[in-house]
């Protein structure tokens, strides 16, 4: 909850920087929608208008099947290089997929989105950007994303909203 809180105040002072959120998107799944929920709260308290706040199951957190709630060995990195599916699971391509889906959804309303989701799905849109897919963050690190621009930057532009 101290993590979300502390989003809220740099979504608030990143607003000044970057662009006003227009709106939230957030997983469903109770983790992730407590910290939009948070987030969207600490926002309004900080003097923003309130956002509306959505949900897609296309954010929620990939299965992991046999491998679930186990460290993240050697079979991760050959999970996420498409070379091994634990049983049950979700390949990686499919979560990229998925995920890639629920950004456009989360886009084509206008305006900009804040995107609330899990570490597997955040490591599927890294792989998206061609960037490397196995970064690990802190939760409730926000985030800046820009995608390319030829006059800026010709690769995507990930800047972590920090004090």
């Amino acid at each position: 909850i101290a993590q979300a809180d502390a989003a809220a105040k740099l979504f608030q002072d990143g607003i000044q920087t970057h662009a006003p959120i227009t709106h939230i998107v957030s997983s469903p799944l109770d983790r992730a929608l407590k910290t939009a929920t948070i987030v969207q709260q600490g926002l309004v308290a900080e003097g923003c208008a309130p956002l509306p706040l959505t949900t897609d199951v296309g954010l929620e957190e990939v299965c992991f099947g046999e491998q679930e709630g186990q460290p993240m060995g050697d079979w991760y990195d050959s999970w996420i290089a498409g070379d091994y599916t634990p049983k049950g699971a979700e390949p990686f391509a499919d979560l990229r997929a998925r995920a890639v889906a629920a950004v456009n959804r989360a886009t084509e309303a206008g305006g900009i989105p804040l995107i609330v989701a899990h570490g597997a799905l955040f490591r599927a849109l890294r792989s998206a950007m061609s960037l490397p897919a196995n970064v690990r963050l802190p939760n409730a690190t926000p985030l800046w994303i820009q995608p390319p621009e030829e006059q800026i930057s010709p690769a995507w532009q990930l800047t972590v909203m920090a004090d």
